[in-house]
Protein backbone atom coordinates (compact mmCIF):
# COMPACT_ATOMS: atom_id res chain seq x y z
CA UNK A 1 0.00 0.00 0.00
CA UNK A 2 1.36 3.71 -0.91
CA UNK A 3 2.46 5.41 1.92
CA UNK A 4 0.29 8.48 1.40
CA UNK A 5 -2.71 6.69 0.94
CA UNK A 6 -2.11 4.88 4.54
CA UNK A 7 -1.37 8.16 6.01
CA UNK A 8 -4.29 9.28 4.98
CA UNK A 9 -6.57 6.20 6.28
CA UNK A 10 -4.26 7.11 9.84
CA UNK A 11 -5.51 10.47 9.26
CA UNK A 12 -9.08 9.92 8.96
CA UNK A 13 -9.47 7.10 11.21
CA UNK A 14 -7.90 9.70 14.33
CA UNK A 15 -10.40 12.58 13.16
CA UNK A 16 -13.46 10.49 13.22
CA UNK A 17 -12.44 8.49 16.65
CA UNK A 18 -12.22 12.37 17.66
CA UNK A 19 -15.58 13.29 16.74
CA UNK A 20 -17.05 10.17 17.76
CA UNK A 21 -15.48 9.94 21.62
CA UNK A 22 -15.38 13.77 21.64
CA UNK A 23 -11.90 13.76 22.82
CA UNK A 24 -10.25 16.85 21.58
CA UNK A 25 -6.71 15.24 22.18
CA UNK A 26 -7.17 12.75 19.78
CA UNK A 27 -8.10 15.53 17.02
CA UNK A 28 -5.15 17.08 18.61
CA UNK A 29 -2.74 14.16 17.41
CA UNK A 30 -3.80 14.16 14.54
CA UNK A 31 -2.60 17.94 13.15
CA UNK A 32 1.17 16.84 13.28
CA UNK A 33 -0.02 13.56 10.77
CA UNK A 34 -2.50 16.32 8.52
CA UNK A 35 0.85 18.71 8.04
CA UNK A 36 3.28 16.04 7.13
CA UNK A 37 0.55 14.89 4.54
CA UNK A 38 -0.11 18.44 2.97
CA UNK A 39 3.63 19.25 3.12
CA UNK A 40 4.52 16.02 0.98
CA UNK A 41 1.71 16.59 -1.01
CA UNK A 42 3.06 20.30 -1.87
CA UNK A 43 6.71 19.14 -2.32
CA UNK A 44 5.17 16.09 -4.90
CA UNK A 45 7.49 16.05 -7.89
CA UNK A 46 5.00 17.04 -11.24
CA UNK A 47 5.10 15.69 -14.72
CA UNK A 48 8.68 14.28 -15.38
CA UNK A 49 10.52 15.94 -18.32
CA UNK A 50 13.81 14.84 -18.51
CA UNK A 51 15.70 14.80 -21.93
CA UNK A 52 18.17 11.96 -22.41
CA UNK A 53 21.09 11.57 -24.81
CA UNK A 54 22.46 7.56 -24.93
CA UNK A 55 26.41 7.64 -26.09
CA UNK A 56 28.27 4.17 -26.59
CA UNK A 57 32.05 4.58 -26.76
CA UNK A 58 31.67 1.61 -29.38
CA UNK A 59 28.63 -0.02 -30.87
CA UNK A 60 30.52 -3.04 -32.40
CA UNK A 61 32.98 -4.74 -30.53
CA UNK A 62 34.45 -8.76 -29.10
CA UNK A 63 33.28 -10.72 -26.27
CA UNK A 64 34.13 -9.19 -22.99
CA UNK A 65 35.59 -6.23 -24.22
CA UNK A 66 35.15 -3.28 -22.04
CA UNK A 67 31.83 -0.42 -23.34
CA UNK A 68 31.43 2.56 -21.46
CA UNK A 69 27.83 3.53 -21.78
CA UNK A 70 27.55 7.35 -20.97
CA UNK A 71 24.19 8.94 -20.28
CA UNK A 72 23.33 13.20 -21.05
CA UNK A 73 20.87 13.86 -18.79
CA UNK A 74 18.84 17.46 -18.62
CA UNK A 75 15.63 17.79 -16.71
CA UNK A 76 13.28 20.19 -18.71
CA UNK A 77 10.62 20.25 -16.21
CA UNK A 78 10.23 21.30 -12.53
CA UNK A 79 12.62 20.87 -9.71
CA UNK A 80 12.88 16.77 -8.57
CA UNK A 81 14.13 16.52 -5.30
CA UNK A 82 14.64 12.80 -5.01
CA UNK A 83 14.55 10.84 -9.03
CA UNK A 84 16.41 7.39 -8.99
CA UNK A 85 17.17 6.59 -13.07
CA UNK A 86 17.81 2.89 -14.12
CA UNK A 87 19.15 2.01 -16.91
CA UNK A 88 17.67 -0.68 -18.61
CA UNK A 89 20.41 -3.71 -19.17
CA UNK A 90 20.21 -7.58 -20.44
CA UNK A 91 21.24 -9.92 -17.66
CA UNK A 92 23.92 -11.07 -19.76
CA UNK A 93 25.43 -7.73 -19.38
CA UNK A 94 28.44 -7.57 -16.60
CA UNK A 95 29.02 -4.01 -14.87
CA UNK A 96 32.47 -3.37 -14.82
CA UNK A 97 32.54 0.35 -13.37
CA UNK A 98 30.21 2.55 -12.04
CA UNK A 99 26.13 1.37 -11.49
CA UNK A 100 23.64 1.72 -14.21
CA UNK A 101 21.10 3.00 -10.88
CA UNK A 102 21.53 6.34 -9.66
CA UNK A 103 19.68 8.69 -6.78
CA UNK A 104 19.84 12.19 -7.63
CA UNK A 105 18.48 15.76 -7.23
CA UNK A 106 17.72 17.60 -10.46
CA UNK A 107 16.63 21.50 -10.42
CA UNK A 108 14.99 22.97 -13.16
CA UNK A 109 16.92 22.99 -15.94
CA UNK A 110 20.06 20.86 -14.56
CA UNK A 111 21.86 18.94 -16.40
CA UNK A 112 24.11 15.55 -15.59
CA UNK A 113 26.10 13.11 -17.53
CA UNK A 114 25.86 9.72 -16.22
CA UNK A 115 28.42 6.64 -16.99
CA UNK A 116 29.27 3.22 -16.44
CA UNK A 117 31.06 0.42 -17.96
CA UNK A 118 29.90 -3.28 -19.24
CA UNK A 119 30.95 -6.29 -21.02
CA UNK A 120 29.29 -9.51 -21.98
CA UNK A 121 29.63 -12.21 -24.08
CA UNK A 122 28.80 -12.88 -28.23
CA UNK A 123 25.55 -11.55 -28.45
CA UNK A 124 22.94 -8.43 -29.06
CA UNK A 125 22.05 -6.25 -26.68
CA UNK A 126 19.61 -3.51 -27.58
CA UNK A 127 18.96 -0.50 -24.46
CA UNK A 128 15.64 0.20 -24.64
CA UNK A 129 15.82 2.98 -22.37
CA UNK A 130 15.49 4.29 -18.27
CA UNK A 131 13.41 3.21 -15.93
CA UNK A 132 12.51 7.15 -13.79
CA UNK A 133 10.66 7.18 -10.51
CA UNK A 134 10.48 10.55 -8.54
CA UNK A 135 9.36 11.29 -5.41
CA UNK A 136 9.07 13.84 -2.36
CA UNK A 137 11.67 13.69 0.59
CA UNK A 138 9.36 12.34 2.85
CA UNK A 139 8.24 9.45 0.31
CA UNK A 140 4.81 9.95 0.27
CA UNK A 141 3.94 10.55 -3.70
CA UNK A 142 6.06 9.22 -6.38
CA UNK A 143 5.85 9.09 -10.14
CA UNK A 144 6.88 6.54 -12.66
CA UNK A 145 7.74 6.64 -16.21
CA UNK A 146 10.14 5.14 -18.75
CA UNK A 147 12.12 6.83 -21.35
CA UNK A 148 12.93 5.96 -24.29
CA UNK A 149 16.35 5.89 -24.93
CA UNK A 150 17.17 3.51 -28.10
CA UNK A 151 20.95 2.12 -28.85
CA UNK A 152 22.46 -0.83 -29.71
CA UNK A 153 25.60 -2.87 -28.88
CA UNK A 154 26.87 -5.78 -30.67
CA UNK A 155 29.22 -8.27 -29.59
CA UNK A 156 31.19 -10.02 -32.60
CA UNK A 157 32.33 -13.29 -32.22
CA UNK A 158 36.33 -13.35 -32.71
CA UNK A 159 37.25 -13.92 -36.87
CA UNK A 160 39.88 -16.61 -37.50
CA UNK A 161 42.06 -15.25 -40.86
CA UNK A 162 42.29 -18.57 -42.90
CA UNK A 163 44.31 -18.73 -45.94
CA UNK A 164 42.89 -19.67 -49.19
CA UNK A 165 40.46 -22.92 -49.06
CA UNK A 166 39.40 -24.91 -52.23
CA UNK A 167 36.11 -25.54 -52.95
CA UNK A 168 34.54 -27.09 -55.98
CA UNK A 169 31.18 -26.26 -57.02
CA UNK A 170 28.75 -27.60 -60.43
CA UNK A 171 28.42 -23.81 -61.33
CA UNK A 172 29.96 -20.31 -60.82
CA UNK A 173 29.12 -16.51 -61.91
CA UNK A 174 30.65 -14.58 -64.67
CA UNK A 175 33.09 -12.62 -62.51
CA UNK A 176 36.64 -14.02 -62.02
CA UNK A 177 37.93 -15.23 -58.68
CA UNK A 178 39.67 -18.93 -57.31
CA UNK A 179 37.26 -21.14 -57.39
CA UNK A 180 37.95 -23.58 -61.24
CA UNK A 181 35.28 -23.31 -62.98
CA UNK A 182 35.49 -25.89 -65.82
CA UNK A 183 35.78 -23.43 -68.54
CA UNK A 184 38.40 -23.26 -70.84
CA UNK A 185 39.79 -19.38 -71.07
CA UNK A 186 42.44 -17.22 -68.84
CA UNK A 187 43.96 -18.86 -65.81
CA UNK A 188 46.80 -20.78 -64.46
CA UNK A 189 45.74 -24.01 -64.76
CA UNK A 190 46.32 -26.46 -67.14
CA UNK A 191 42.90 -27.48 -69.08
CA UNK A 192 43.69 -28.55 -72.66
CA UNK A 193 44.59 -28.29 -75.78
CA UNK A 194 43.44 -25.82 -78.76
CA UNK A 195 44.43 -24.85 -82.30
CA UNK A 196 46.17 -22.22 -82.19
CA UNK A 197 44.63 -18.58 -82.69
CA UNK A 198 45.45 -14.99 -83.47
CA UNK A 199 46.09 -13.08 -80.12
CA UNK A 200 47.55 -16.16 -78.64
CA UNK A 201 50.89 -15.64 -76.67
CA UNK A 202 53.84 -17.08 -77.44
CA UNK A 203 54.45 -18.58 -74.53
CA UNK A 204 50.58 -20.38 -74.89
CA UNK A 205 52.67 -22.43 -77.59
CA UNK A 206 52.53 -26.34 -77.06
CA UNK A 207 55.85 -26.90 -79.13
CA UNK A 208 55.42 -30.35 -78.61
CA UNK A 209 51.76 -30.85 -79.83
CA UNK A 210 52.55 -28.72 -82.43
CA UNK A 211 55.49 -30.58 -83.68
CA UNK A 212 53.03 -33.68 -84.46
CA UNK A 213 51.20 -32.21 -87.50
CA UNK A 214 53.22 -30.01 -90.18
CA UNK A 215 49.97 -27.74 -90.93
CA UNK A 216 48.58 -26.55 -87.48
CA UNK A 217 49.65 -24.84 -84.09
CA UNK A 218 48.21 -25.85 -81.32
CA UNK A 219 48.26 -23.43 -77.97
CA UNK A 220 47.44 -24.44 -74.33
CA UNK A 221 44.09 -23.63 -72.91
CA UNK A 222 43.59 -22.94 -69.15
CA UNK A 223 40.97 -23.38 -66.73
CA UNK A 224 39.02 -20.46 -65.96
CA UNK A 225 38.59 -19.29 -62.34
CA UNK A 226 35.68 -17.51 -61.13
CA UNK A 227 33.52 -16.44 -58.02
CA UNK A 228 30.74 -18.59 -56.79
CA UNK A 229 27.43 -18.65 -54.75
CA UNK A 230 27.88 -20.08 -51.32
CA UNK A 231 25.62 -20.68 -48.55
CA UNK A 232 26.35 -21.49 -44.77
CA UNK A 233 23.87 -23.08 -42.85
CA UNK A 234 24.44 -22.13 -39.12
CA UNK A 235 22.46 -25.40 -37.16
CA UNK A 236 21.31 -23.81 -33.47
CA UNK A 237 19.04 -26.85 -33.13
CA UNK A 238 18.92 -27.36 -29.42
CA UNK A 239 19.04 -31.32 -29.90
CA UNK A 240 22.35 -30.80 -31.60
CA UNK A 241 24.02 -28.38 -29.99
CA UNK A 242 23.55 -28.71 -25.83
CA UNK A 243 24.46 -31.39 -23.98
CA UNK A 244 24.01 -30.03 -20.49
CA UNK A 245 22.28 -26.82 -18.65
CA UNK A 246 25.77 -24.95 -18.91
CA UNK A 247 27.76 -26.55 -22.17
CA UNK A 248 27.66 -26.36 -25.65
CA UNK A 249 28.84 -26.35 -28.83
CA UNK A 250 27.17 -23.63 -30.80
CA UNK A 251 29.64 -21.23 -29.75
CA UNK A 252 32.19 -23.81 -32.13
CA UNK A 253 29.84 -23.83 -34.72
CA UNK A 254 29.70 -19.39 -34.45
CA UNK A 255 33.51 -19.52 -34.76
CA UNK A 256 33.77 -22.10 -37.88
CA UNK A 257 30.93 -19.73 -39.90
CA UNK A 258 32.91 -16.57 -38.96
CA UNK A 259 35.62 -17.82 -40.12
CA UNK A 260 34.60 -19.60 -43.51
CA UNK A 261 32.38 -16.44 -44.08
CA UNK A 262 35.12 -14.04 -43.69
CA UNK A 263 38.10 -16.02 -46.00
CA UNK A 264 34.91 -16.70 -48.87
CA UNK A 265 34.02 -13.29 -49.20
CA UNK A 266 37.94 -12.41 -48.98
CA UNK A 267 38.11 -14.27 -52.09
CA UNK A 268 35.51 -12.60 -54.07
CA UNK A 269 32.44 -15.02 -53.61
CA UNK A 270 29.05 -14.31 -52.85
CA UNK A 271 28.27 -15.52 -49.51
CA UNK A 272 24.85 -15.78 -47.29
CA UNK A 273 24.06 -16.92 -44.02
CA UNK A 274 20.93 -19.09 -42.87
CA UNK A 275 20.38 -19.27 -39.13
CA UNK A 276 18.16 -22.91 -38.70
CA UNK A 277 17.49 -23.37 -35.31
CA UNK A 278 14.10 -22.15 -33.35
CA UNK A 279 13.54 -20.07 -36.35
CA UNK A 280 15.19 -19.35 -39.43
CA UNK A 281 16.86 -16.07 -39.96
CA UNK A 282 18.44 -15.59 -43.65
CA UNK A 283 20.89 -12.99 -44.44
CA UNK A 284 20.64 -12.49 -48.03
CA UNK A 285 23.92 -12.71 -50.43
CA UNK A 286 26.27 -10.32 -51.13
CA UNK A 287 30.25 -9.53 -51.50
CA UNK A 288 32.51 -8.02 -49.94
CA UNK A 289 33.33 -6.27 -46.58
CA UNK A 290 29.68 -5.31 -46.09
CA UNK A 291 28.21 -8.35 -46.35
CA UNK A 292 31.09 -9.53 -43.72
CA UNK A 293 29.23 -7.02 -41.30
CA UNK A 294 25.73 -8.09 -42.01
CA UNK A 295 26.91 -12.11 -41.29
CA UNK A 296 28.78 -10.75 -38.31
CA UNK A 297 25.80 -8.68 -36.62
CA UNK A 298 23.60 -12.11 -37.82
CA UNK A 299 25.88 -14.21 -35.88
CA UNK A 300 25.75 -11.93 -32.99
CA UNK A 301 21.68 -12.41 -33.07
CA UNK A 302 22.32 -16.08 -33.08
CA UNK A 303 20.84 -18.69 -30.69
CA UNK A 304 20.37 -21.88 -29.50
CA UNK A 305 16.25 -22.84 -29.82
CA UNK A 306 13.88 -26.00 -29.93
CA UNK A 307 10.94 -25.97 -32.43
CA UNK A 308 9.24 -28.54 -33.37
CA UNK A 309 9.07 -26.82 -37.08
CA UNK A 310 12.77 -26.97 -37.63
CA UNK A 311 13.66 -29.92 -35.43
CA UNK A 312 15.03 -31.42 -38.77
CA UNK A 313 17.64 -30.65 -41.54
CA UNK A 314 14.43 -31.77 -44.09
CA UNK A 315 13.12 -27.98 -43.71
CA UNK A 316 15.87 -25.94 -44.81
CA UNK A 317 14.37 -23.70 -47.88
CA UNK A 318 16.41 -24.80 -50.37
CA UNK A 319 14.85 -21.80 -52.75
CA UNK A 320 17.00 -19.44 -50.99
CA UNK A 321 20.17 -21.47 -52.71
CA UNK A 322 21.04 -21.22 -56.04
CA UNK A 323 20.99 -24.16 -57.61
CA UNK A 324 24.23 -26.21 -58.13
CA UNK A 325 25.46 -23.75 -55.76
CA UNK A 326 27.64 -24.80 -52.69
CA UNK A 327 26.18 -25.17 -49.51
CA UNK A 328 28.02 -25.21 -46.17
CA UNK A 329 26.84 -26.77 -43.57
CA UNK A 330 28.21 -26.20 -39.43
CA UNK A 331 26.76 -28.60 -37.63
CA UNK A 332 27.85 -31.12 -34.97
CA UNK A 333 25.36 -33.48 -36.83
CA UNK A 334 22.41 -35.89 -35.87
CA UNK A 335 21.89 -39.67 -37.59
CA UNK A 336 18.91 -38.16 -38.99
CA UNK A 337 20.51 -35.61 -40.85
CA UNK A 338 22.11 -38.40 -43.74
CA UNK A 339 19.10 -38.41 -45.68
CA UNK A 340 18.68 -34.77 -45.67
CA UNK A 341 21.96 -33.93 -46.80
CA UNK A 342 22.30 -37.13 -49.56
CA UNK A 343 19.10 -35.32 -50.69
CA UNK A 344 20.32 -31.89 -51.33
CA UNK A 345 23.67 -33.45 -52.83
CA UNK A 346 20.95 -35.38 -55.46
CA UNK A 347 19.42 -31.94 -56.52
CA UNK A 348 22.53 -30.98 -57.97
CA UNK A 349 24.12 -29.06 -54.75
CA UNK A 350 27.83 -29.32 -53.91
CA UNK A 351 27.16 -29.79 -50.10
CA UNK A 352 30.19 -29.45 -47.27
CA UNK A 353 29.74 -30.04 -43.83
CA UNK A 354 32.39 -28.88 -40.75
CA UNK A 355 31.33 -30.62 -37.58
CA UNK A 356 32.76 -30.11 -34.62
CA UNK A 357 33.04 -33.24 -32.33
CA UNK A 358 30.34 -33.89 -29.87
CA UNK A 359 32.07 -36.50 -28.45
CA UNK A 360 34.99 -35.14 -28.04
CA UNK A 361 33.54 -31.79 -26.51
CA UNK A 362 31.34 -33.97 -23.83
CA UNK A 363 34.22 -36.15 -22.72
CA UNK A 364 35.98 -33.04 -21.89
CA UNK A 365 33.59 -32.36 -19.16
CA UNK A 366 32.98 -36.31 -18.20
CA UNK A 367 35.32 -38.28 -15.52
CA UNK A 368 37.38 -40.57 -17.27
CA UNK A 369 36.65 -44.17 -16.34
CA UNK A 370 36.18 -47.61 -17.85
CA UNK A 371 32.28 -47.18 -18.77
CA UNK A 372 32.61 -43.71 -19.80
CA UNK A 373 35.55 -45.34 -22.54
CA UNK A 374 33.43 -47.62 -23.67
CA UNK A 375 30.07 -45.63 -24.17
CA UNK A 376 32.32 -43.10 -26.20
CA UNK A 377 33.81 -45.89 -28.06
CA UNK A 378 30.58 -46.82 -29.65
CA UNK A 379 29.37 -43.35 -30.10
CA UNK A 380 32.26 -42.73 -32.27
CA UNK A 381 32.03 -45.49 -34.32
CA UNK A 382 28.31 -44.57 -34.81
CA UNK A 383 30.06 -41.23 -35.90
CA UNK A 384 32.55 -42.70 -37.65
CA UNK A 385 29.90 -44.62 -39.79
CA UNK A 386 27.72 -41.72 -40.17
CA UNK A 387 30.69 -39.65 -41.95
CA UNK A 388 30.87 -42.41 -43.85
CA UNK A 389 27.79 -42.66 -45.61
CA UNK A 390 28.51 -38.43 -46.17
CA UNK A 391 31.38 -39.06 -47.87
CA UNK A 392 29.99 -42.12 -49.85
CA UNK A 393 27.47 -39.75 -51.10
CA UNK A 394 29.84 -37.59 -52.23
CA UNK A 395 29.76 -35.15 -49.34
CA UNK A 396 32.87 -33.38 -48.26
CA UNK A 397 33.07 -33.62 -44.46
CA UNK A 398 35.32 -31.86 -41.95
CA UNK A 399 35.53 -33.68 -38.67
CA UNK A 400 36.26 -31.07 -36.55
CA UNK A 401 38.15 -31.98 -33.06
CA UNK A 402 37.65 -29.24 -30.86
CA UNK A 403 41.65 -29.40 -28.88
CA UNK A 404 42.71 -28.45 -32.59
CA UNK A 405 42.76 -25.01 -33.68
CA UNK A 406 40.41 -24.41 -36.43
CA UNK A 407 42.93 -22.60 -38.74
CA UNK A 408 44.91 -25.68 -38.78
CA UNK A 409 42.45 -28.35 -39.57
CA UNK A 410 41.07 -26.00 -42.28
CA UNK A 411 44.69 -25.79 -43.86
CA UNK A 412 45.27 -29.02 -43.60
CA UNK A 413 42.30 -30.42 -44.99
CA UNK A 414 40.51 -27.77 -46.66
CA UNK A 415 43.63 -25.96 -47.94
CA UNK A 416 44.74 -26.31 -51.76
CA UNK A 417 46.69 -28.23 -52.90
CA UNK A 418 50.73 -27.20 -54.59
CA UNK A 419 50.56 -27.41 -58.23
CA UNK A 420 52.26 -30.41 -58.42
CA UNK A 421 50.04 -32.27 -56.35
CA UNK A 422 47.14 -31.10 -58.56
CA UNK A 423 48.24 -31.58 -61.53
CA UNK A 424 48.99 -35.59 -60.44
CA UNK A 425 45.16 -35.36 -58.73
CA UNK A 426 47.15 -35.82 -55.35
CA UNK A 427 45.60 -34.80 -51.96
CA UNK A 428 47.30 -33.66 -49.12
Amino acid sequence: MRRSLLLSLLIYGLILFGLLTLRGDILTLSIPLVIYLLSGLLRAPREINLNVERKLSVERTGADMPVRVTLHITNAGATLEDVLITDKLSPRLKILDGSARHLLHLAKGQTVNLTYTVSGPRGYYPFPGLRVEARDHFGLVSREGTIPTPGQLFVLPSVLRLKQIAIRTRKTRVYSGTIPARVGGPGVEFFGLREYQAGDSPRWINWRASARHAFSMYSNEFEQERVADIGIVLDGRLKTNIFDKEHSLFEYSIMAVAAMADVLLSQGNRVGLLDYGRYLRWTFPGYGKIQRERILQALAHAQIGSNTVFSELEYIPTRLFPSHSQIILVSPLDADDVHVLVQLRARGYQVMVISPDPIAFELSYLPKNEPVDQAARLLRMERKLLIHKLQRAGIQVLDWDISQPFDQVVKRRLGRPPALLRAIGGQI
